[in-house]
């Protein structure tokens, strides 16, 4: 059995929580929020949060960023294969998947007539 998923029912308890990992400079900036802007969404919400620590201060995980890029990644059929199986290759190398689970990704990103040469 795996580890226990953890869910929120506000989304401010799931910044509390992601909130308190946070070191250095990025835990600077956010007590500096808490205190000077106690009204400042990223303090309550997940996607303010979000989008604010992560422009500041970068992603936090890239290896889950370069998964979530791979599955949202898509050729569109005016784009060139070359193109895209560049930034497909730039995601893959990011998340250290095996060949198998590449390859489906591969396949699932690409559109049909590719897929029927293959």
């Amino acid at each position: 059995m795996g580890p226990k998923l953890i869910t929120f029912q506000l989304d401010s308890a799931c910044v509390a929580f992601a909130a308190s990992y946070l070191q250095g400079i990025a835990f600077d900036h956010y007590t500096a929020l808490l205190w000077f802007e106690p009204q400042n969404p990223a303090l309550s919400n997940w996607q303010s949060f979000v989008d604010k620590f992560s422009s500041k201060f970068g992603v936090f995980d890239t290896v889950a960023e370069a998964e979530d890029n791979l599955f949202n990644l898509k050729m569109h059929s005016e784009e060139r294969f070359t193109t895209f199986i560049i930034c497909f290759k730039k995601e893959a190398y990011e998340t250290g998947w095996n060949y198998n689970v590449l390859w489906y990704a591969l396949c699932c990103a690409l559109p049909q007539h590719i897929k029927d040469m293959l």
